[in-house]
Order: C-alpha cells, then structure tokens, then sequence
C-alpha cells in the first residue's frame, strides 16, 4: 500500500522533542475515527481513553547495533539486526557517512570477511531471505557480540537526523534491561513521548497495561520490504488482561506495530490471545486483517512504507489516508523523533474528550 501524499523533507524530525521543547511527551497527537481526523497534544492521551481500554507496550530495550568495521581497507558500518538460535547474526552492510550510516550496500558474497572495530570478524554466510541481500547471515568469531555493541556500538541513526545521540534518547520509559544483552536494534519508537507521570494518570482514569516483547530488527530505510522474522513473547499475564479487557469491552489499543506484530501472533482464530514466545514471521495485511487489536498508536511512516498495510489492516485504507493528508496539511512531523498518531475505531466519532 502507497499513499499519494509526498512528506516534505522539512517534516522530518531531527532531534528528540525534549531537545525542541519541554520534554518527551512534547508531541502533537493525531486521531483519526475512521475517516473523520482531530489534532490534540500528546499530554491529552489520557483524556482521549476510557476506563477498562488497554495499552499493549513493547518492553524491548534498544541495543546500540551499529558498529564500525572494515572489508580489507574499505570502512563499512554494520547494524547488528537480529541473533538467531544457532548463534548467528542478521547483519546488514552500510556505507559510513557523516550524517549517518544512510547507504546500504550490497551484501555479499558468502566468505566475505569484515574485521570489527574493537577486535573480532564477521564472515557472511547467506542472505537472510531470497527476497534480496540486504540482510545476512553471519558467523561472528572473537568477539563477543552484546559486549562489542555496549563498547563499540552507537544508536543506529539515519540522515534525517542532525547527528548521533546517547543510546538513552534510543529507550522508551517502558524498556527492560536485557539478561542475555540483547534487544531492538532500532527503537520501538511509538512509546517514545511517554513519560512515567503520563504512565501514572493513565493508569489513575482506569487504563490498563499489557507488556509485551518483541525485538525489533534492522528496518529497510530505502526498499520498504515487509518485516523479516523477529524474536517475540506475550506473557501469560499479558494474555489474561488481553482477554479480560475484551470480554469486558475495554479497547485493545497497541503502541506500535511491533506491539500488533506480537498480540495478533499470539491470538487464535477464535480470537483468544495466548501466551507465546519464539519467531514470528507473521505480516499484518488488510487481507488478513486484525483478530485482537481495536486500535494503534504509531508513528508517522513514509508514504511507501509496508507498516502502512498493519495501519489499514486496524482502521482501513480510507482512514489512513485522510489522516496521512491531514498530518502533511498540518505540518506533523514524521520519523522516531516526530509527532504520533491514534487510529481508532469509527464507531468511536460519538465519544468526546472528558
């Protein structure tokens, strides 16, 4: 799904909003009920939900995935995307720039050695999915990986950002430290304008929370592919809340698409979200719809990104569409640093801001 609207370069954000204003929920909020778009401020989310609905929230951390290396002279950047169970890395190969790791470069082709800053090799194996090599397979010697990237590693940052930041501007207030070390090589970024006293009158007006995990991998910045297999879990208490605020007609309202990536990947035909963990190769697609999630809470995408397939899946083409025109009307800024927006459903046009 592609969108007609072309986002003005000036719309993206460059730096983290509590560097542009007063702190991280400084954000504009947009809200589209089916067709019909309102334009609040985040701090307003509160007044936006109702007691008995429940946040689905990503408590995977951000790991700093990008590490210097070098193919005999040549400097590359690699982000570390993903570890798999036999101890390999879905890695991705990208040119150095001053504004950021921005160009991919072509993988390839197996044997191909990168030394890595710090000490420790990376040999490519395989592309991680006949879709392209983008993204490999790699056998990591000499280094161990999770402390190479608390050492070496820095954010993985694009160049529509002014320049790098602290792996802390990376974590959400709803980010776990990880036992094994590892996490989301690019932020879940839709929590990002939550604080703990936002988190607090939520939970004071009746709003629940259902933690989530679901360790977000190597985004494709020019290509716009559907997501590769991502490491997911949804606790048994998640679950049980999942269920019971459904059953007792609260909304299920995810923050982000990694949080509908992993509820709709643990929910059954019958609806019913059980507790899972392990590999989801699921794609949330208009086709095959939502079983679980009533609502989303996101970020603003590109206009040919494949998340926009999950936004039309929750709320329908039409919705996304009047709110992706109302954004660039308005003046909404885009990207992990910019403005979010809450699609609910249409039924809800009768409900108004307590």
């Amino acid at each position: 799904m592609a969108l007609t609207v072309e986002v003005p370069s000036e719309l993206s954000a460059r730096v983290p909003a509590e560097q542009r204003g007063p702190g991280r929920d400084a954000v504009r909020l947009l809200v589209s009920r089916g067709t019909a778009v309102s334009h609040h401020a985040f701090r307003e989310l509160p007044l936006l939900l109702r007691a008995g609905d429940l946040l689905v929230v990503n408590t995977s951390p951000t790991v700093a995935a990008a590490v210097d290396g070098r193919i005999g002279h040549t400097r590359v950047v690699v982000h570390f995307s993903t570890r798999g169970d036999d101890g390999r890395w879905a890695v991705e190969l990208r040119e150095p720039s001053g504004d950021g790791s921005t160009r991919a470069r072509a993988g390839g082709p197996a044997g191909t050695r990168v030394r890595l800053a710090g000490g420790g090799e990376l040999v490519l194996a395989e592309p991680l999915s006949p879709r392209g090599e983008r993204l490999w397979w790699a056998g990591v010697s000499g280094a161990d990986v999770p402390g190479l990237l608390r050492e070496r590693g820095r954010p993985i940052r694009y160049s529509y950002t002014d320049r790098d930041q602290p792996l802390s501007v990376y974590q959400t207030v709803f980010a776990l430290p990880s036992d094994a070390g590892t996490g989301s090589a690019e932020m879940p970024s839709a929590a990002r304008p939550f604080t703990a006293g936002l988190v607090t009158e939520l939970v004071s007006r009746g709003v629940w929370f259902a933690p989530i995990g679901l360790d977000t991998g190597v985004a494709s910045a020019e290509a716009h592919e559907p997501p590769y297999p991502e490491r997911f879990s949804v606790p048994e208490a998640s679950a049980r809340l999942i269920n019971t605020a459904r059953a007792a007609g609260g909304r299920v309202v995810a923050v982000g698409t990694t949080a509908v990536r992993a509820v709709e990947s643990a929910a059954g035909a019958d609806g019913v979200v059980r507790a899972r963990a392990g590999w989801t190769d699921l794609v949330v697609t208009p086709e095959r719809g939502v079983r679980v999630v009533d609502g989303l809470l996101t970020g603003l995408h590109e206009p040919q990104a494949s998340h926009l397939l999950m936004l039309a899946a929750v709320a329908g083409r039409a919705a996304v569409e009047c709110g992706y025109a109302a954004a660039v009307r308005e003046r909404y800024l885009w990207h992990e640093f910019g403005d979010v927006h809450l699609l609910l459903p249409a039924e809800d046009l009768t409900d108004s801001i307590a």
